[in-house]
């Protein structure tokens, strides 16, 4: 598709006061069955949602996320599932921002040239490449770009402005703000001093800026969207899957969950 639809979501937020709920689940996870539905069940709350692409190395990401694309891989998750789940999500919620989260490997094994063509295909906005940062950019920027895709980068809070710069320039679709120097799951850092960088970011970018890693409750999720243009929420939702006694309640504390954090992102003080 286009970047303009990720644009859309975070002009309709805004209009309503609000941030934008940016929700992740890895695909295949714990099997392709369950995770189209609960790609779907989750999707009905979020404004964007990032589809995680199982990596057998996902070096970011913490014990939950990691557990996540085990399961995945383990049920025979391949990249074209991906793809596909992407398709039905997209058909299903026309308006929703979809981005492909993931590591280098799976798309330079493709080709990011194919790996491009058939993400736009299947109906995504945007791409995070996790260990592929700004300065690397040109071994996938061209196909990202010929093929309607953002590329969106991520900032931390050790980022200095000639490397928030580096990532405004190119950069697109949104900034996604690590709020800790950590892995994903672990815990919130201090709330003042995430707005602070957050508000540093946004005098320097005309992206929105949104924050991810560590959030965990609604209420840390309301903290964050005083400040950020959206909140990621990954680790949380992905526990769920792990920590259901019976596969056939993680639906329903899924869509329970979500609903919670869609309601706390668009709470105001």
């Amino acid at each position: 598709m286009s970047t303009g639809r990720l644009t859309q979501v975070f002009e309709q937020c805004k209009q309503e006061g609000r941030s934008a709920l940016i929700s992740y689940l890895t695909a295949g996870d714990p099997n392709l069955a369950s995770s189209r539905e609960l790609l779907l069940t989750l999707a009905e709350h979020s404004d964007i949602i990032e589809i995680g692409m199982p990596f057998s190395d996902p070096m970011a990401d913490g014990p939950v996320i990691q557990a996540a694309s085990e399961r995945a891989l383990a049920a025979g998750t391949h990249i074209s599932d991906v793809f596909a789940l992407t398709s039905t999500v997209r058909q299903a919620y026309p308006d929703l921002g979809i981005v492909l989260m993931g590591y280098a490997n799976v798309p330079y094994t493709m080709g990011f040239e194919a790996f491009a063509e058939k993400a736009s295909a299947a109906g995504a906005d945007g791409v995070l490449i996790v260990d592929i940062p700004p300065e690397e950019g040109a071994i996938c920027d061209d196909a990202l770009k010929n093929h309607g895709l953002a590329r969106i980068l991520l900032l931390s809070p050790t980022s200095t402005d000639e490397r928030i710069q580096l990532a405004c320039t190119h950069g697109s679709g949104f900034i996604y703000y690590v709020s800790l120097a950590g892995i994903t799951g672990a815990d919130i850092g201090d709330m003042a001093e995430i707005k602070c960088k957050v508000d540093h970011i946004k005098a320097m970018s005309e992206m929105p800026v949104c924050v991810g890693f560590g959030v965990k409750t609604p209420a840390q999720a309301h903290d964050v969207a005083q400040f950020s243009d959206g909140v990621v929420v990954g680790s949380h939702f992905v526990s769920h899957i792990a920590q259901a006694a019976d596969p056939a309640n993680i639906k329903a504390a899924l869509s329970a969950s979500a609903q919670q954090m869609r309601q706390a992102v668009a709470a105001h003080e």
